[in-house]
């Protein structure tokens, strides 16, 4: 019987999941298809995903944190930080994992000596990054539009700040874990602002991928050295397909057509 998988999001149209995941199902004829769910709501993922019959799926913006809720079983990162991006049915059962954070070391491998991060943003995505960072001692430092959000940040990474108290310092790499300049010329933090954090930093990275956002643009203009999502992408993705397909494939055959993927 043909398995199907999809991603939820919202938005969810721009998405490349299901080139990367078709592209391993037809090279390596696995019996399976991917697609896309635009999900408004977080709380009705469960409801769709077994109304879809889906044998898996991958979560996307803004809905991270509520497919930890809509899972029966967290396992590994995932459980330690609350955040969900790939959902596997075992026999019934929702099993979340998280393979973002692990993506996301794959791509800043190529920055080399990173020691000091700073994250903008407080939601799933920097949740995981952040998490992950401080495993490897990484010095990270948290910045958010708002306060309520960084409670979750306070105990695990070294600073926290406000627009309204942020201090600046010289930081290793820059990430934006928001969706700012996702569907709009927004930049993740007040243009005075970012503009002093850019002068103080060696790499930059943005979660989203497949468009220049208005952050990397500003990076581009001042000669910082700079990367998108999409090794992230690939990297997260590449994890999540071998979850998919309970280990039947080879990674390295899963990566080969991945990667491929990138260039339809």
């Amino acid at each position: 019987m043909k398995k199907l998988f999809a991603i939820f999001g919202n938005p969810v149209s721009h998405s490349r999941s299901p080139l990367m995941h078709n592209s391993v199902f037809k090279g390596l004829n696995y019996n399976a298809c991917y697609t896309r769910v635009h999900l408004l709501d977080g709380t009705k993922l469960r409801e769709t995903f077994f109304k879809l019959k889906l044998s898996g799926a991958n979560v996307t913006v803004p809905h991270k944190e509520a497919a930890y809720k809509a899972c029966d079983e967290v396992r590994g990162f995932a459980k330690k930080v609350g955040v969900v991006n790939t959902i596997i049915n075992e026999n019934g059962k929702l099993v979340g994992y998280n393979t973002d954070a692990d993506g996301f070391m794959f791509a800043i491998k190529e920055f080399k000596e990173i020691k000091n991060v700073l994250v903008i943003g407080a939601g799933g995505t920097a949740k995981a990054l952040a998490s992950r960072l401080v495993q490897d001692n990484i010095k990270v430092t948290v910045l958010n539009r708002s306060a309520s959000r960084l409670k979750f940040f306070m105990d695990i990474v070294d600073e926290c700040y406000t627009w309204d108290n942020f201090k600046l310092q010289k930081y290793d790499l820059v990430l934006n874990s928001t969706s700012a300049g996702l569907k709009d010329d927004e930049l993740p933090a007040p243009k005075d602002m970012i503009n002093d954090i850019l002068n103080n930093t060696s790499f930059v990275a943005d979660a989203i991928y497949g468009k220049l956002t208005p952050f990397l643009k500003q990076a581009h203009n001042k000669n910082i050295t700079y990367k998108d999502g999409a090794d992230m992408l690939l990297g997260q993705g590449i994890l999540a397909n071998e979850l998919f397909v309970n280990n039947e494939l080879k990674i390295d055959k899963i990566k080969y057509f991945m990667q491929k993927s990138f260039n339809l």
